[in-house]
This record gives C-alpha cells, sequence and structure tokens, in this order.
C-alpha cells in the first residue's frame, strides 16, 4: 500500500507533464506553417472580400504567426469548396473554408439535392450575420409594409432561384400577402439597382450592406422589411423584423427557417477531422479577430459589417436548422419554389 501511495505522485506528475507537453505542441503548431482560406466564389465578391478581411488579421492570433492566403474554389454554388475540406485538402487545421449559408437551409429542405450535413463540419465562426431587406424606391411613396400591401402590383427584380433575394421576395408575397411581381433577366444585383434608378423595378430585397452608400446617404429608398433580428450603424429605425410580426406562429416558425441560415451569414468551417485541440485554437483566434480593434477598422472602411458567431453559437444555429419539425419544412419548402 505505502508503494502505491508513493508512486501516486510520480503517476500525476507524469500526466501533469504529458499534459503540458501536448499544450504546447498544439501551440506551436501553426509556426512555420500556412493557414489556407478556401473561398469557394469567384475573386471580388462579398464572401471573397470577408476571406481576405479575415487573411489579414486572423495569422496575428495563432500562435507561431503564420501566414494565411485565399484560395478561390468557386463551383457547385460553392459545394466545390465545401466537398474539398473532406477530401483532398489536409485535414490538420491547416484550411478553412467560407461558403453561401444558403446552401444549410436547404440541406434541410432538400436533402435529396444538398446530399451535406452541416453539422458534421467543425464550424470555426461567423463574421456577421446576413441582414436582408426589403425596400421600396423613395420617388414610389410607400414607406411602411402595411402601405405595400395596399399598393397593387409591385415588381422587383429577379437574378437567382433560391437566392436570398428571391427568397425573401417569396416571405413578402406568400406570407405578407404583397402581390410582388418578379422581373427575371437581370444578372445581378449591380443591373437590378440599375433598373429600380430608372423605375423599371419598384424595390428589391437583398443584403443592407450592398446598397449604395448614396442611397442610405440620401435616402432614395424606404425600407419596409428585414430578415434578422439585428440592426448595424446607420440602419434606420422602426423597420419591423419579419419574425415578430408575422400574421401567426406557424408562419413565423416559416421564416425562422427561411432565414435561419442568415444567421451564419459569413460563415467559416474546417472539416470534421481536424483535431479537437486545433479547432480550439482556429476558435479562440477567430474570436480574438472578430474583437481586434484593427479588423474592425479595416471592415469598417469597406463597409462590411461584423455581427459575429463564435464556433460553439454557429454549431448551435445549425443544429436548430436541422431540428426544425417537417411540417414547418414541408411549408417552407413550398413557398421556396423547392
Amino acid at each position: 500500500m505505502r508503494m502505491r501511495c508513493a508512486a501516486l505522485p510520480v503517476l500525476a506528475a507524469a500526466f501533469s507533464a504529458g499534459v503540458a507537453a501536448a499544450a504546447a505542441t498544439a501551440q506551436d503548431f501553426y509556426k512555420g506553417k500556412t493557414l489556407t482560406i478556401v473561398a469557394a466564389f469567384p475573386p471580388g465578391g462579398g464572401f471573397d472580400l470577408n476571406a481576405r478581411l479575415l487573411a489579414r488579421h486572423i495569422g496575428h492570433h495563432l500562435a507561431g504567426n503564420p501566414d494565411v492566403i485565399v484560395q478561390n474554389m468557386p463551383g457547385a454554388a460553392s459545394l466545390k469548396g465545401v466537398a474539398y475540406l473532406d477530401t483532398t485538402a489536409p485535414r490538420d487545421g491547416t484550411v478553412i473554408a467560407i461558403f453561401n449559408f444558403g446552401q444549410i437551409g436547404d440541406s434541410r429542405m432538400s436533402p435529396e439535392k444538398i446530399k451535406v450535413d452541416f453539422r458534421k463540419f467543425n464550424w470555426i465562426g461567423s463574421i456577421s450575420q446576413d441582414l436582408s431587406i426589403c425596400y421600396t424606391w423613395a420617388a414610389l411613396g410607400i414607406k411602411t409594409l402595411a402601405e405595400l400591401q395596399k399598393h397593387g402590383t409591385v415588381h422587383m427584380g429577379l437574378t437567382a432561384v433560391g437566392s436570398s433575394s428571391d427568397i425573401n421576395q417569396k416571405i413578402l408575397k406568400e406570407i405578407f400577402k404583397v402581390p410582388v411581381q418578379q422581373v427575371a433577366g437581370y444578372p445581378g444585383s449591380a443591373e437590378e439597382r440599375l433598373a429600380v434608378e430608372r423605375g423599371e423595378l419598384d424595390g428589391d430585397c437583398g443584403a443592407w450592406s450592398s446598397l449604395p452608400q448614396e442611397w442610405v446617404d440620401g435616402a432614395r429608398i424606404n425600407v419596409v422589411l428585414r430578415s434578422a433580428p439585428i440592426e448595424l450603424p446607420g440602419f434606420p429605425p422602426n423597420v419591423p423584423y419579419a419574425v415578430d410580426i408575422a400574421p401567426s406562429p406557424r408562419d413565423a416558425d416559416i421564416i425562422r427557417l427561411l432565414t435561419a441560415s442568415g444567421r451564419l451569414g459569413r460563415p467559416f468551417i474546417a472539416s470534421s477531422a481536424v483535431p479537437p485541440e486545433r479547432v480550439a485554437l482556429l476558435r479562440r483566434a477567430f474570436d480574438a479577430t472578430m474583437h481586434d480593434p484593427e479588423f474592425v477598422a479595416d471592415a469598417a472602411k469597406l463597409r462590411m459589417p461584423v455581427a459575429p458567431q463564435s464556433g460553439e453559437e454557429a454549431a448551435r444555429t445549425v443544429a436548430g436548422i436541422y431540428a426544425t419539425a417537417d411540417d414547418i419544412v414541408q411549408a417552407a419548402r413550398k413557398i421556396a419554389g423547392e
């Protein structure tokens, strides 16, 4: 018994030394390495800009100060970059990816088309929620949702079925009974905005951060609805959140599902095979970056919103999307036109 008791401090010391060594090894992992951020889009768009914004700052918050580069990998509506993480990419924590958040909701509503379970990835965090809004051109004279509901046919542009803009227009039409007439043929949101200025379109739904600054400063639009419970700097007051004014609790649940992915508007994930201690390092570095004054100032210069979610919060949001009741999923799918 005395021999066993005498051995306990030795075993404890050895265990502590082993834990300390493992922690030191984890902390040293990124020294001399390169962290690659896969942007599953062509260069120049909003997701690509967010990837490059993160790349300029996150390395300062990883022990070893690794180089950080961005690799563009467009294809399959951003799913090519997602698939890369668990196929040919190194799965040691040196590769993370940003992708189209809309794929998360689509994977729940249409699993036969989107064969990806986003619960299985390691979530690093999201820079900002997607604050989508629906607005009318000020010259139309409509300032509220109630006025829009009484106006008659409202023409809005359509660039792609299933896009955030398309979903929010359908929420206006199917849940809030605004007689929206979608006008197809616009190759992108820039062309839609020109059509709004020319009077061809009465308004649109889209990301708040993508609106021209002169529209905001000159009060050239009236925002009638928002898809997220956040309000960013410069956002007009008293704009209703769609869930809060839904006609019924069931409608509110449908809106939540259709817009839930937007809470992960600029999401970063890593392979499911990345060791837990490196996931922890990446999450801590991401969280520290979100509160770095230089990062925040850099984002402000680019008019890019920062309303972050941690990796843990993002994982809970994703779990909530997959836990949505099947009847709500089917109703949302019908509205989305799946």
